[in-house]
C-alpha cells in the first residue's frame, strides 16, 4: 500500500504527478528498506549475544576475567575523575583440590557454581562479581569505606559458610578467603589486583596458622 493519501506528496513531489511505475518502484524500495532494517536489527542482536558469550564464564553464571578487567578499568578511570571510593576484593574458595580429590571434579565444579550464586545474591546491583580463574573470584565495590568493605567481606564469608554444598545427600562445608584493597588515584589494573591478591593470600596464611 502506497504511503500517504491522494493529494499528498513524497519527497516534495505531489503523488498525483508520479507515474504508476514510479509509485511501484518507491513502494518496492520502501519494502527493501524495511527488510534491511530488520536484518540489521537481527545482526546487532547476534553481535550483542556474541559479546555476552565472550564476557561470560564457561562454568559459573558470572562474567569472566575479560569482563572484570574492563569493569576494573572503568572504575579506575571514574575514580581518578570523580574521586569515588572503591574497593577490589579477591575471593578464593578454600580447599577446592581437596573437594575434587575426595568427591570428584563434578563436585568441585558444583562448589564453584554454588559459591558464585551466593556471591551474586549478596551483592548490590551496582557491584561487579566475576570468576577470574580457577577457584578465584573478583569483586568491584564502589561508594563504600573501609569499614563497610570489611563488613561486606565478613558477610560474604559467613553466607558461604552457612550454605554447605549438598551432593547426593552429602553436605560439603565450604569456606572463603577474602582479601581486599582500596583503589588509589595512581592505580592501574595490575597494581590494584596485585594488592588484592596479596591481601587474600595473607588472610589464607593467617587461617592456616590459626588451625
Amino acid at each position: 500500500m502506497f504511503p500517504g493519501e491522494t493529494g499528498g506528496t513524497i519527497a516534495g513531489i505531489p503523488l498525483g504527478e508520479l507515474t504508476p511505475r514510479v509509485r511501484a518502484l518507491i513502494v518496492q524500495q520502501m519494502d527493501e528498506n524495511e527488510l534491511l532494517a530488520a536484518a540489521l536489527a537481527e545482526m546487532r542482536a547476534r553481535v550483542d549475544e556474541l559479546e555476552r558469550l565472550v564476557d561470560s564464564d564457561t562454568l559459573t553464571p558470572l562474567p569472566n576475567r575479560r569482563r572484570f578487567l574492563r569493569e576494573l578499568d572503568r572504575v579506575l578511570q571514574h575514580g581518578k575523575r570523580y574521586k569515588t571510593p572503591a574497593f577490589v576484593m579477591f575471593v578464593d574458595l578454600d580447599g577446592l583440590k581437596a573437594i575434587n580429590d575426595a568427591h570428584g571434579h563434578f563436585s568441585g565444579d558444583a562448589a564453584l557454581i554454588h559459591v558464585a550464586e551466593i556471591l551474586a545474591a549478596n551483592l548490590r546491583s551496582t557491584d561487579v562479581v566475576a570468576r577470574i580463574g580457577g577457584d578465584e573470584f573478583g569483586l568491584l565495590l564502589e561508594h563504600l569505606d573501609g569499614a563497610a568493605a570489611r563488613e561486606k567481606a565478613a558477610r560474604l564469608a559467613a553466607a558461604v559458610a552457612a550454605s554447605p554444598l549438598d551432593i547426593g545427600g552429602t553436605e560439603i562445608a565450604l569456606s572463603l578467603s577474602i582479601g581486599f584493597t582500596e583503589v588509589r588515584p595512581d592505580d592501574d589494573c595490575e597494581s590494584v589486583l596485585s594488592r588484592a591478591d596479596a591481601a587474600m593470600y595473607a588472610i589464607k596464611g593467617q587461617a592456616r596458622s590459626d588451625r
